[in-house]
């Protein structure tokens, strides 16, 4: 394994940037958003359904012109650092929002949503530099595995720190979800301190360039719309592309929803969401971790499948379960699948992705899973909102499951990368 140093500080940013999404998309401040701030849980699902929706949107948008900005320009890292201390400043800011400001409230979770996304582009086009073809999987799972890991911690932390204690740490009250809220500045310290490995020892790959910045702007335009032209010639990409597009709706749809979901319609306490996340962190950690062997014996095209087959089954039982158990034997399905969907599709676009344009490809990888990311919530909010049911809603997460597995059976992942 080359470069060992370089790829266990690239990994430690999973480890660091998971808190966030475990704490505060998924976990707890969504369903505090929901149950708190907002005037009630079905009216919050709606309003959270189209912040992230939006979120998902704006990173579409944005992420095929950072990538290819980033071809030309060279400095990643530098990029990197930016949009992740902006996704900083802003989670340690949703400490502040109270009841009724959801204005407030979910202006700041966007702005923290997009610029983590955002990081996720330039952090990602660094695998098929750290690896080769033979361990791409393995390093893509460990990565995944050890941010369930660090998810898995933070929670925990802000379990026996901040929402479980008669009297949390540092004084905080229980009175206007002071804990709960504070638990944003957990997440924040925890995403600054764990990044720092990274910045520090993965090494740049430098890009010389002595054209001015408006050139450079020219230029990354020109080369999105050549990128467009250019999955014509890499059919493989494109049609992965495609797949992922509409399994990641799924996804997307699942963090942002599966607290809510489980809050509304199964009553689960702030206590039960938490045990749900600590246990979901752990077979999802130990799913990216065991499937990242077979990705590299089996490929990425199957690891998916496999996955998407257990999400689909999962989804179903999530929708008709009528007690607690049977949520929670949905859930632990969802954990043991969603880490090796999440890491062999990463890996698989390290296979399939030319190497001399890792960055621009990688902008469209974010792009594909964002482009309609925001229908998968917003369907979800839609739903909910005319049957007045979160178990209508949360049905939906079957067409994009479904669609997906579909396309992704035309992707031939034994062509090697070209």
């Amino acid at each position: 394994m080359k470069n060992k140093k370089g790829i266990i500080a690239w990994a430690f940013y999973d480890f660091a940037n998971s808190a966030f999404t475990t704490l505060v998309v998924t976990f707890i401040y969504a369903t505090y958003f929901t149950k708190s701030i907002a005037v009630n849980e079905i009216s919050g699902t709606v309003l959270w359904s189209r912040a992230v929706g939006l979120s998902m949107f704006l990173v579409a948008m944005l992420s095929p012109f950072l990538g290819a900005l980033v071809d030309s320009w060279g400095n990643r890292k530098q990029l990197l650092l930016v949009v992740s201390l902006i996704s900083i400043v802003s989670t340690a800011l949703l400490y502040f929002p109270r009841t009724g400001q959801v204005l407030f409230s979910l202006s700041l979770f966007v702005v923290a949503n997009v610029t983590f996304e955002l990081a996720c582009v330039f952090y990602n086009a660094y695998l098929p530099e750290l690896s080769n073809e033979k361990n791409i999987g393995r390093i893509s799972g460990y990565a995944w595995s050890l941010g369930y890991v660090g998810g898995l911690l933070a929670m925990f932390l802000a379990m026996v720190g901040f929402v479980n204690p008669e009297v949390p740490w540092f004084g905080l009250e229980k009175e206007n979800g002071e804990n709960i809220r504070a638990t944003n500045i957990l997440v924040s310290v925890w995403f600054l301190f764990f990044s720092l490995p990274f910045f520090f020892f993965v090494k740049e790959r430098k890009v010389h360039t002595h054209i001015g910045t408006f050139d450079i702007l020219k230029n990354s335009f020109s080369q999105i719309l050549q990128t467009f032209k250019e999955i014509k010639k890499h059919k493989n990409i494109g049609i992965f592309l495609l797949a992922r597009l509409l399994y990641n709706d799924g996804l997307v749809t699942i963090f942002s929803f599966g607290a809510i979901y489980a809050a509304g319609t199964f009553d689960f306490s702030f206590e039960e969401i938490m045990i749900f996340g600590v246990v979901l962190n752990i077979t999802a950690g130990l799913g990216a971790f065991i499937m990242g062997f077979f990705d590299d014996k089996w490929g990425g095209k199957k690891t998916i499948q496999l996955s998407l087959f257990c999400l689909i089954g999962a989804s179903l039982i999530a929708v008709f379960a009528q007690s607690k158990s049977g949520f929670w034997f949905a859930g632990i399905l969802v954990g043991l699948s969603i880490g090796p969907n999440q890491s062999a599709s990463r890996s698989l676009m390290g296979r399939l992705v030319p190497k001399e344009k890792v960055n621009e490809f990688f902008g469209f990888f974010a792009f594909s899973g964002k482009l309609t990311a925001f229908l998968g919530p917003l369907f979800l909010g839609l739903i909910t909102e005319y049957f007045s049911s979160q178990r209508a809603g949360v049905s939906s997460l079957l067409v994009f499951f479904v669609l997906g597995l579909f396309v992704l059976r035309y992707v031939d992942d034994t062509k090697k990368i070209t």
